[in-house]
């Protein structure tokens, strides 16, 4: 259930400060994120001779166990040349023995440097090619491999007793199982993966099970995925799982989807969970609804449980410690936002999680309740604002914990998702967007330029200040009202102080107000828009007046609420003559700032530093010179408030 915002104001006077000039902005990222490393294992000049092939398939071929990492097998790399390529070149974990390579099934030399194998190959392009690799040993551990470590684990659960090996190789360590291109836009059309394990354990992973075979004491689980699949997502867990599976009816879907679950087969296990496993079914519905059909509905779902703290979305089989609703609508999520549409580079990994993130949010807001909602996306807010700096958009791509910011990327970038919906302001366009942006992108990669291109293409908005104050910018802002009602009408002046001045001085989204009334009319939000760090409005048509009361009632920004205080002596013109009449200069200024008025009416000046703290307080009259001298270089707000606190604010430089 959504609330009915109305927007009553009529008349909007800025009194400019703190304008910002944004237009080079988006350009300047574009050709930075054009530069981005893909991976910590290859060069610049690297990146440029893997792009001369293109992955079709991977198959693989692996023997493991549940009681250690180490595998052994054989992966066939299916790929075409681009361009006349002379050598092939992938990434593979060094500590691996390579027992032979073969090149469309002829045995050939290679060459091996560090996570690198150089293959010879001299074909032209639009010519395929089949690279099989023979190898064996353990993977790394963080200790052996400090760029990695993860990519196979092999633990016992300290609750539930069952021991599992299990992949994860978000970003950079599906090297650490199998050679391979760790390129995000160089998806494989399919991938088919065999697993050969004791006959007491079972083996999941990627797509549908099309058999299991049984020899010698082994059983091999045959998987075989029809769907374009980025590196990281390919999966495989091993353990004694018993198979628990139940069924969605998504939108979209010509028949049921089967989700199925390899869970513990400790007997406690499934009835401690199954609840919560059941509401999988709930959750793929929700989203086939807000999203469109579930990318792989001809397929499965479904998870693997792994003792690992959280869940990785392995694609169509979630990688998942426990069963909790966040958690799981979170992994489910992803099969939209990550896996049918995949970040096109890790610094915009917000395509993935800004909106699994946000779907914890609309699946309490749509299944449960609008105040559990409510209360999620406040304690979202109240994360971000722990720190007053830091960019969703990630500047080191190869930075795994800037990657995966649980503060930035996770939490920002979802509760900007809900900014962005605000703006749009129609449920019906908002939804609309993000279902045909999975048809734009299905089944490859969209950068967060990307999506902003085609969700003005579709909204009719420019969301160029939206995307360079909250997505490439740092910070938030808070919020103080001044208040005054004459009759209907009220004047509402709004001051805007931002938590990192020097990189996003102002946010120049709209805020809602909610005015109280009494005489049974209830509350009104109003909308105002803003384009300064001081904006005044006049609303008019409001009976019953009571107060302004809140900021931003439903959450849909992060910020900080200041003081609402009621002034009466608050009106529009006053405002406005207050501006025209005020006088600065020089700015910057290296110490002396002169403030000259029109009259010779006091006021006090507060000098406001970054950090919102007031370092200077004085009474000043007509026309006075300011000694800054004493104070350090940066930006400061200068507040002018008359004995009616009717005020005005100006941005000024110390160098």
């Amino acid at each position: 259930m959504h609330k009915i915002l109305f927007s009553l104001f009529s008349t909007v006077i800025c009194c400019g400060i703190f304008a910002q000039e944004t237009a080079t902005h988006c350009s300047k990222r574009t050709q930075y994120s054009n530069q981005l490393k893909i991976s910590p294992y290859v060069d610049e000049a690297q990146v440029l001779q893997q792009k001369k092939y293109d992955v079709t398939f991977y198959k693989l071929n692996l023997n493991m166990t549940n009681t250690t990492t180490a595998l052994s097998g054989v992966v066939d790399i299916h790929a075409t040349a681009t361009q006349a390529i002379d050598s092939a070149l992938l990434e593979f974990y060094s500590g691996f023995t390579i027992n032979a390579i073969e090149v469309d099934g002829a045995t050939t030399p290679y060459s091996r440097s560090g996570s690198l194998l150089s293959i010879p190959l001299n074909r032209a392009a639009g010519v395929p090619f089949v690279i099989s690799v023979d190898y064996a040993g353990t993977p790394p551990t963080a200790a052996t491999n400090p760029l990695g470590g993860s990519g196979m684990t092999n633990a016992s659960s300290p609750s539930w007793g069952n021991r599992v090996t299990w992949s994860l190789s978000e970003p950079f360590s599906t090297l650490e199982w199998f050679p391979c291109k760790q390129d995000l836009k160089d998806k494989a059309d399919s991938v088919q993966v065999n697993v050969t394990v004791p006959d007491n354990l079972m083996a999941g992973s990627n797509g549908i099970l099309d058999s299991v075979t049984t020899a010698g004491g082994f059983k091999t689980f045959h998987w075989m995925h029809r769907h374009p699949i980025a590196y990281y997502l390919i999966s495989v867990a091993v353990a004694s799982y018993q198979e628990y599976t139940v069924y969605a009816n998504p939108a979209g879907a010509s028949q049921p989807v089967m989700i199925q679950n390899f869970i513990y087969d400790n007997p406690q296990f499934l009835p401690n969970f199954q609840n919560d496993i059941d509401e999988t079914v709930d959750f793929m519905e929700l989203f086939a609804d807000l999203y469109g059909p579930y990318p792989f509905q001809d397929e499965k779902y479904g998870h693997c449980v792994a003792p690992l703290s959280g869940g990785m979305e392995h694609q169509t089989m979630t990688t998942q410690g426990f069963f909790e609703r966040s958690l799981t609508a979170h992994e489910l999520a992803h099969q939209w936002w990550g896996n049918h549409v995949t970040c096109g580079s890790w610094a915009d990994i917000w395509i993935n999680e800004g909106f699994a993130s946000y779907s914890e949010y609309l699946m309490l807001e749509n299944l449960y309740s609008f105040n559990a909602a409510q209360a999620n996306m406040a304690d979202v807010h109240t994360s971000v604002m722990t720190q007053p700096g830091g960019s969703t958009w990630v500047v080191d791509s190869l930075n795994e914990g800037a990657i995966f910011s649980g503060r930035l990327v996770y939490d920002k970038g979802g509760a900007i998702v809900h900014t962005l919906r605000y703006l749009i302001n129609d449920d019906d366009v908002f939804f609309d967007v993000l279902k045909n942006v999975q048809v734009a992108f299905a089944n490859s990669t969209a950068t967060g330029l990307e999506f902003k291109a085609y969700a003005e293409q579709e909204t009719g908005l420019d969301l160029t200040d939206f995307f360079n104050q909250w997505y490439f910018g740092e910070g938030y802002p808070t919020y103080a009202v001044q208040y005054n009602a004459v009759g209907t009408t009220v004047n509402v002046q709004i001051n805007q102080t931002v938590s990192r001045p020097t990189v996003t001085p102002l946010f120049t989204n709209p805020v809602d107000l909610r005015i109280l009334r009494s005489g049974g009319l209830g509350d009104t939000i109003v909308r105002i828009d803003i384009t300064s760090n001081q904006t005044t409005a006049t609303i008019s048509g409001i009976e019953n007046f009571v107060s302004v009361n809140a900021v931003d009632p439903l959450n849909y920004i992060i910020n900080k609420a200041g003081a609402i205080t009621q002034n009466p002596n608050l009106s529009v013109a006053d405002l406005q003559q207050e501006a025209e009449t005020l006088l600065i200069y020089p700015n910057p200024t290296e110490g002396q700032l002169t403030v000259v008025f029109s009259d010779e009416q006091p006021r006090t000046l507060r000098l406001i530093d970054q950090k919102g703290k007031t370092v200077l307080e004085q009474k000043v009259v007509s026309m006075e010179t300011i000694d800054l001298s004493g104070f350090g270089s940066g930006q400061y707000l200068v507040e002018l408030t008359d004995t009616r606190q009717v005020g005005v604010t100006r941005k000024v430089i110390k160098k």
